[in-house]
């Protein structure tokens, strides 16, 4: 039975095609069976030994190392025939180039728009992590999609694929400590963390990234956007989202992301409080008083960017509210347009702004986690409950 939060209904069946609804219908009561699996070992094996195993596995040592954490880790490295091993070094260049741009579409866009599904959003508010640990948990984010954009990340052994299974086997861990919580409503919200809701995250990260950067000014063309999408439609196969499913192109995305907003319900009490929890990240992160008042100052514009990311329906039903300095976006627009104009006069340019772009994220996120690497380690336990 397909669970309550899908909205089936004749008009979104007749709008986005039979096959589309039944497919990610079905995909709300499925999980990543793979991972599933090495959560399982690790709880098999004596505390901290699963991770441990997992590290030595993914720097290509095996000896010692558990057969399942192994068999995942080599079955992991064997890349699909279909992925264009160029497209996947480079593709990141895009979001890198954008620098402030790529961070202000992750915090102000991708994330609140995925928080604004009360179904994808629950095991998140059971976590508790972000309304308790938003700073560190936002920072820990960054560092997962810069790590992904890297030039050759997503090499076997590359930070962004060390990344992306730890990823996986961190939802894994929150899948199986939902289960056994006893408080998830399976026939409401499907399998916790299923199918549907892993290639709906990468559509977060590609398709709404690029859709956002346009809208602040970037200039994306075709084949830029194409190559970001192939990136994270490999990036979704590592962190266990199954192949058909994922989009081959933007042009897909689009259309998938379109159907999840159409059988999805409208944002509900743990939406708006995952997006005050984002909202105000930087006023609990704030280690002084000046640091405090600057943050303060920033706020206005970024409800700002807010409302023209999201649109201003969306916004509101988030709990985000009007700003007075939405009058000065279509100057940030022009400002972001002419310095495009420039990047586009020749390569040096563009690798030049590549180069900015990455030291703005280095810097910021370096910043943020205050010298605490950023490890992605399963939770041992669940903090909150949804509302």
């Amino acid at each position: 039975m397909t669970p309550t939060r899908f909205l089936d209904t004749p008009s979104v069946r007749a709008h986005c095609g039979e096959k589309l609804v039944e497919s990610f219908g079905c995909a709300l009561s499925r999980t990543d069976a793979r991972a599933d699996e090495v959560v399982t070992t690790f709880r098999a094996l004596a505390p901290g030994q699963g991770w441990r195993q997992l590290g030595q596995a993914l720097e290509g040592t095996f000896d010692g190392v558990h057969p399942v954490i192994a068999g995942f880790v080599r079955d992991a490295a064997v890349t699909p025939a279909w992925v264009d091993r160029q497209t996947v070094d480079t593709a990141g260049a895009t979001l890198l180039r954008a620098g402030p741009l790529g961070g202000l579409v992750l915090g102000l866009y991708s994330l609140p728009y995925g928080y604004a599904s009360p179904g994808g959003n629950k095991p998140l508010a059971f976590s508790g992590r972000l309304k308790d640990q938003a700073p560190r948990r936002l920072m820990e984010t960054a560092r997962f999609v810069h790590a992904v954009a890297l030039p050759g990340g997503m090499r076997v052994g590359g930070e962004g694929f060390c990344t992306t299974l730890k990823v996986r086997l961190m939802h894994a861990q929150v899948r199986r400590l939902l289960w056994d919580s006893g408080r998830w409503d399976e026939a409401r919200w499907g399998v916790p963390i299923n199918q549907h809701d892993l290639v709906a995250t990468t559509l977060l990260f590609s398709v709404v990234v690029l859709d956002g950067l346009r809208k602040l000014g970037l200039r994306i063309g075709r084949e830029e956007a194409e190559g970001y999408v192939h990136l994270w439609r490999y990036v979704g196969w590592l962190m266990g989202a199954e192949e058909g499913l994922l989009p081959a192109s933007e042009a897909d995305g689009l259309r998938v992301g379109e159907l999840m907003q159409l059988t999805q319900a409208e944002p509900d009490e743990d939406s708006r409080a995952l997006t005050e929890a984002l909202m105000t990240w930087g006023l609990k992160a704030a280690r002084t008083q000046w640091e405090r008042r600057r943050v303060e100052a920033g706020l206005p514009f970024s409800r700002a960017v807010a409302h023209l990311l999201l649109g201003r329906r969306l916004a509101l039903q988030l709990g985000i509210e009007a700003s007075p300095v939405e009058a000065v976006l279509p100057a940030v627009r022009a400002a972001t347009r002419a310095m495009e104009r420039v990047r586009g006069l020749s390569p040096r340019a563009h690798e030049a702004a590549i180069r900015r772009g990455d030291r703005a994220w280095r810097a910021v996120i370096e910043d943020g986690l205050r010298g605490v690497p950023a490890e992605f380690r399963p939770p041992s336990g669940l903090r909150g409950a949804p509302r």
